[in-house]
């Protein structure tokens, strides 16, 4: 652990948008117009407005974006209520980056890749979806399964019919769980919907959202033929201090804001079922 991960660095949010009902994405850098820290796809920071919390997000922009960070964060508390009530210009405080990231450089060179995302998970998967398109000759076929309650509720939207669905060798899959007007795409949930799109198995699977998605999505992908050892998932839930102090994040022998939040599911076979 660097020292310098432990020191906050105030941050000026320069963007604000309102990806759905409930999550926002905010552009941050530093008060020199710069880009606060680098960081991994798939590590958090803790983000933090002074006298009212601070609590740990995923960094949602690519490392290969050099000019800012940003975190993709749902309205759902105290904190994330006060910063949904800023405005562009105001400041927080950053301190990061904190765990292990997604093995982008190692694991997954080279490899199709299967992302599979449920509502607010797709933000963790932003980082890693957009570090491999920015270095797409280093990777194989992507193929990303996004899906949401409904239309408005899928974060980052616009840029995955804009961007994402243009970039070669990439196959966007989007589904919402009930039909509404407007919608001509496919209905349903996403454990069904990735068991009928019928993956190949020997993709490596990046996948996140809520558990009760994770649990029968894994069972799904178990049908198929996926092994344990080629999906990986990132948990944030209960991370508190962010550097193995305080023991909330405790599981098993693991702290998840050092050990992970990234595991693949074969080492989380090994930690109690407390998740």
């Amino acid at each position: 652990m660097h020292n310098e991960t432990l020191i906050p660095k105030i941050g000026v949010v320069t963007d604000i948008r309102q990806d759905t009902p409930d999550v926002k994405t905010f552009r941050v850098v530093g008060t020199d117009g710069k880009k606060l820290f680098e960081h991994i796809p798939g590590q958090c920071a803790m983000v933090s407005v002074p006298g009212v919390g601070e609590g740990m997000f995923s960094i949602t922009s690519s490392p290969t974006n050099t000019e800012f960070m940003e975190f993709s964060i749902k309205k759902c508390g105290t904190l994330t209520t006060w910063l949904h009530a800023m405005d562009v210009g105001q400041q927080i405080t950053v301190r990061g980056p904190y765990g292990n990231g997604f093995p982008v450089e190692t694991t997954f060179k080279g490899k199709d890749l299967l992302f599979i995302a449920g509502g607010i998970g797709l933000a963790p998967l932003r980082s890693v979806i957009n570090y491999v398109r920015d270095k797409r000759e280093n990777y194989g076929s992507v193929q990303i399964v996004y899906g949401s309650r409904s239309k408005e509720d899928l974060v980052d939207y616009q840029e995955i019919l804009d961007e994402w669905m243009s970039c070669p060798d990439t196959e966007v899959n989007l589904t919402i769980d009930r039909e509404q007007e407007g919608w001509d795409g496919h209905v349903g949930f996403i454990p069904n919907y990735v068991k009928e799109l019928t993956p190949s198995t020997d993709k490596t699977v990046v996948m996140c959202g809520p558990p009760i998605m994770i649990k029968f999505t894994l069972a799904g992908l178990k049908e198929l033929g996926f092994v344990d050892t080629n999906v990986f998932t990132t948990m944030e839930l209960r991370m508190k201090c962010a550097i193995g102090k305080c023991g909330r994040c405790n599981i098993g022998n693991k702290y998840v804001c050092k050990d992970g939040p990234v595991f693949s599911f074969d080492q989380l076979s090994e930690l109690p079922n407390e998740y």
